[in-house]
């Protein structure tokens, strides 16, 4: 890669701010960035690759002249300016779940299947959601080998997947509790002794919440239905089941899964181990018995995987435990390996 003139969209979020991090970690050739933020940071200073970047604000002609954008926003934005970055020339690398369901458009995973950038007739990819992106990094190798039949997963996702604001609020929480361990005790007894914050309807420090993204008509969470639908798309397996149950625990950063998973295929506990410890994108901790955690996760690029056993209840069915970094790999890292990719 030649020197590359790239912009950021979404830059002082907590995936932007990784984002920028990852650039320079990985030695991206940055000729030019542009950061693009809310109109609250406009002219804001952001560390960047021993200087210092201006953040400026959406507008037209803002991407001209540029190879490479990222997009870190909500879905509305992204649909207003993605296509308006690939217009002006530049390939597109988004974030958001805009157009990860859409059919002309490519959601890849660098390590499972960079060979869908080939064909990109609107100028954007897509990365998966941050659970997604976690899990099919360690079940892909296993797929390739055995072909998943179904699957049932349950999520434990940090509450750095819902932004800044979630963030805020477990730390808030976690200040207020401070001494009140009698009181978190009884809480259930205790009508209205623990308040909710403004992110989550129910406290979620000292909790889990069985419930993340918005609720559908069918019972299934928007996260849920991520899950599903994009591990299909990714693993090119429409016909794959999946079921999964999404909970957020308080946890900062670093999304774990529990997933029990079914071979059209012969697999065991000895085959999944052997595939994976030669992973791209993974590493096995302590071989199969290992028990990797969020925080071990947390800043790092590999997806870690251990806990795998065979599931003597039916054939060719393991259990699998995973942890990733939602931000990084989730996210960041993935956008910018597939820029490396694209360009």
């Amino acid at each position: 890669m030649s020197d590359i003139r790239v912009g950021v969209v979404g830059a002082t979020g907590v995936v932007g701010t990784e984002m920028l991090r990852v650039l320079e970690d990985r030695s991206f050739p940055v000729a030019e960035l542009r950061a693009y933020a809310s109109p609250r940071s406009e002219g804001r200073l952001l560390p960047f690759a021993g200087g210092e970047v201006t953040c400026e604000v959406l507008r037209d002609g803002c991407f001209d002249g540029l190879d490479l954008v990222v997009v870190d926003v909500d879905d509305p934005l992204a649909l207003e300016w993605a296509p308006r970055a690939a217009a002006a020339g530049a390939k597109v690398v988004d974030n958001s779940a805009a157009f990860r369901m859409e059919p002309d458009v490519p959601l890849v995973v660098a390590e499972i299947n960079p060979e869908d950038l080939q064909d990109l007739p609107r100028g954007i990819t897509s990365c998966p959601n941050c659970t997604t992106m976690v899990l099919v990094t360690a079940l892909a190798p296993l797929h390739r080998a055995a072909e998943i039949d179904r699957m049932v997963v349950s999520t434990y996702q940090s509450v750095s997947g819902a932004g800044q604001p979630g963030v805020d609020e477990l730390a808030g929480q976690w200040t207020k509790g401070a001494g009140r361990e009698d009181v978190l005790s009884r809480a259930g007894a205790l009508d209205g002794a623990v308040e909710p914050g403004d992110v989550w309807s129910k406290p979620i420090a000292g909790n889990v919440i069985p419930l993340a993204g918005s609720l559908g008509d069918d019972g299934l969470t928007s996260e849920e239905r991520k899950l599903r639908d994009e591990s299909r798309k990714i693993l090119h397996a429409p016909e794959m089941r999946v079921r999964g149950t999404c909970v957020r625990v308080p946890v900062y950063v670093g999304h774990a899964m529990s997933a029990n998973v079914q071979f059209k295929q012969s697999m065991s506990r000895a085959d999944a181990a052997a595939i994976l410890s030669d992973a791209p994108g993974v590493s096995l901790v302590d071989g199969p018995d290992g028990a990797p955690t969020p925080l071990e996760s947390a800043g790092i690029d590999p997806v870690l995987v251990g806990r795998i056993r065979d599931d003597d209840t039916q054939p060719n069915t393991i259990d699998i435990w995973v942890a990733g970094d939602n931000l990084r790999k989730g996210a960041a890292l993935n956008a910018v390996q597939l820029a490396e990719l694209l360009l």
